[in-house]
């Protein structure tokens, strides 16, 4: 959105800030007005300095993405980067309040209640492939802490996609860890930056720490701590959540050189690990209570790490970068004896040895990229075009396939420009498999090497059209194949006789409107506002038992308002209908389809509130509607209005000079609900409290 850096000092009485406040807390905003609000006697609350939106909303592009900065990332105070963004049109979570059992959906694919993953969305920490596959009952999508990141953006759909994979349906999170400069401001110095947190439901505590050090204009170093912990929460009528207590210590750690002539080159690395120790605690992460799998002591440790060479002399043909990246995602678990109910049973066996099965997920990727500007007759070129290999080492387990998914990948990304206001950018991506493991031989009762190979053109297309007056019309096609993985190998007597052979193939459509505006009220307010209709086909289905096709449609919206008198408004919603062709005939509701949402923020920036604080003080009302669909594991989706109420306080004098005070309170009228999709009670009424500060 359009940015203004012009500032009006102008008084405020409590009243009128209450009054605004109260609107948000009602979901209705009333149009900031010119005229400057008279305070009352003896209750000089401030000055009023130019707001922005929360968010920004990306009118510049034909792709559906979004965006959340460091800023809102610190607001939020999210326990789990699954519950941050859950506030992204088209996201949904699976239990997003716990790192364990829990998932990102976006569109209606990704985490689903049985393997945590169907492959159909991708997560990338500093370009490193992450997660696992499919693994029964543990949800192990993205486990990681929020304090480590400086920026989370969340593509849906497909058509942004092809740069970073095959097969991505649902859309893409990619998260950008922390720099030393974020601190340091680019001068050679040392920072320190501390933060508290504490939660009431139920007693959490989070604590983050980080140094940057940077002792050249060119050099600089970050290592970060961070830890979190949380009992068990409870439910809008107090009732305990089952399987939601957890501890999760990370840590991460970053430098980067610039070097020759004007900083053209640069090498970063990074580093960063998160680790849980779980002790008898259900083996199913999705379920709240113990079933016939009984308990396990679980130990998981995921770690990322980036190795990244750019090289940016200047001029039209170079951009260079070369990033060689590692993800390793271990489990480790031991049954605990007692816990079943099947224990003696006469398949307790086989249930034991799924139990007791130790997970290992090593991803290796080279990546090498390059982005050119060409100017070809009236038209010019911005190409992005590169080359990736990728290897997924998996361990070898009694419930679960070991083997590798080699992949090589070339693609290439050209914006163009037609005319002024006009741009067409095609997206093309050949990608290759040779998957190596063993299938359960139905004959011999033994397994048998298996090796297959695959390979695919996937692509698309954007148009984007964008009027004088800042009305931009656009429409996008893409086509992608989400190729077998080593589960789709049968791996026992109970997996199905047929091997996978074939890709899942997806169409989407998309088409929409942006709008972007200054001085439509007022004299310096600002809108941004994109509305986005998607249909997806899925096809050859092989990740959902029964279904021969999927049909998703749906409409998403983001919007944003601010005015220079500090108010602004952010508004999202997602309305989505799916079908599920069955295999056997019939078409019916599909039941993984999210529920339709509503999210409203109003809120107020002030400048010396009492003469000596800035403040942001805001309100969120989200509104879930009732899902109608049969789903008998699943969150059915219940009817839930939530308010969400947030402040951030800011010292500018004394000793508590640069000292950040961030309260909210979550879901404050305590609903009871289930989302759809989620296999327990969302979280009752949350108190957050975040103390934080840069030193030195």
């Amino acid at each position: 959105m359009k940015r203004f850096n012009l500032a009006v000092r102008t008084s405020v009485s409590l009243a009128a800030l209450t009054m605004a406040l109260g609107s948000a807390a009602l979901g209705s905003a009333a149009v900031a007005q010119d005229a400057e609000p008279e305070a009352s006697e003896g209750a000089f609350l401030g000055t009023i300095t130019l707001g922005e939106s929360k968010r920004e909303v990306a009118t510049e592009t034909a792709t559906p993405v979004t965006t959340i900065d460091r800023e809102e990332i610190r607001d939020r105070q999210a326990t789990t980067i699954a519950e941050l963004i859950d506030s992204v049109p088209g996201v949904t979570l699976v239990n997003g309040s716990t790192p364990s059992g829990s998932g990102i959906n976006i569109r209606g694919f990704g985490a689903t209640d049985i393997f945590g993953t169907d492959q159909k969305v991708t997560v990338l920490v500093d370009g490193a492939t992450t997660g696992a596959e499919e693994i029964y009952r543990i949800g192990t999508q993205l486990f990681t802490d929020p304090y480590l990141f400086r920026s989370v953006e969340v593509q849906r759909g497909t058509v942004g996609s092809f740069e970073y994979g095959s097969g991505i349906v649902g859309g893409l999170v990619r998260l950008e860890t922390i720099d030393a400069s974020d601190l340091t401001g680019g001068e050679i110095g040392f920072k320190w930056a501390q933060s508290l947190g504490f939660y009431t439901n139920e007693d959490g505590f989070n604590t983050s720490t980080t140094l940057a050090w940077q002792p050249a204009e060119n050099l600089e170093f970050l290592a970060n701590y961070s830890y979190r912990e949380q009992s068990g929460q409870e439910d809008g009528d107090g009732v305990a959540i089952g399987n939601s207590a957890f501890e999760l210590p990370s840590y991460l750690v970053k430098g980067r050189l610039t070097f020759g002539e004007r900083n053209a080159h640069a090498l970063e690395a990074s580093y960063s690990q998160t680790e849980s120790a779980d002790r008898d605690v259900p083996y199913d992460t999705f379920i709240t209570t113990v079933d016939s799998f009984g308990n396990v002591d679980r130990d998981t440790v995921s770690e990322t790490a980036a190795l990244t060479y750019r090289y940016a002399p200047g001029g039209d043909l170079f951009d260079l970068e070369v990033a060689l990246t590692y993800a390793n995602l271990e489990i480790e678990q031991q049954y605990v004896p007692g816990s079943s109910s099947a224990e003696g049973g006469p398949f307790f066996g086989f249930l034991l040895s799924t139990v007791n099965a130790d997970h290992a997920y090593e991803t290796t990727k080279l990546t090498v990229k390059n982005e050119s500007f060409l100017e070809t007759g009236p038209l010019t070129h911005e190409i992005r075009y590169g080359f990736e290999w990728l290897e997924r080492d998996r361990l070898e387990a009694a419930s679960a396939p070991g083997g590798t998914d080699e992949r090589t990948a070339f693609f290439v990304i050209n914006n163009i420009t037609l005319a002024d206001g006009l741009s067409f950018t095609p997206a093309l991506r050949f990608e290759s498999q040779n998957l190596d493991g063993e299938f359960f031989d139905v004959a011999t009762g033994g397994r048998s090497p298996d090796s297959r190979e695959n390979d695919a053109l996937i692509g698309g297309a954007s148009l984007r059209y964008a009027l004088a007056n800042g009305l931009a019309l656009f429409t996008s096609y893409a086509y992608t194949e989400s190729f077998p993985i080593l589960d789709d190998i049968p791996t026992g007597p109970f997996s199905p006789a047929n091997r996978i052979e074939t890709a899942e193939l997806s169409n989407t459509f998309e088409a929409g409107f942006s709008y972007d505006a200054a001085g439509l009220l007022t004299e310096f307010d600002v809108l941004a506002l994109k509305v986005n209709y998607f249909d997806t086909r899925l096809d050859d289905v092989t990740s959902y038992p029964g279904a021969d096709q999927i049909n998703l449609t749906g409409f998403e919206v983001e919007a944003s308002y601010a005015t220079r008198g500090g108010l602004y408004v952010d508004f999202n919603a997602n309305f989505v209908d799916g079908e599920e062709e069955q295999a056997a005939g019939g078409v019916i509701d599909w039941d993984r389809t999210p529920q339709d949402s509503v999210r409203v923020s109003v809120g107020q920036r002030l400048d010396n509130l009492f003469d000596s604080i800035d403040a942001d003080l805001s309100a969120e009302v989200v509104n879930l509607s009732e899902s109608d669909l049969n789903v008998p594991v699943t969150g059915e989706g219940d009817r839930a209005t939530l308010l969400n109420l947030r402040a951030t306080l800011e010292p500018q004098t004394g000793f508590l000079q640069g000292t950040q005070f961030r309260f909210s309170v979550e879901n404050l009228a305590g609903e009871v609900y289930e989302p759809a999709l989620s296999t327990r009670n969302a979280v009752g009424r949350n108190f957050k409290l975040t103390v934080s500060r840069v030193f030195f």
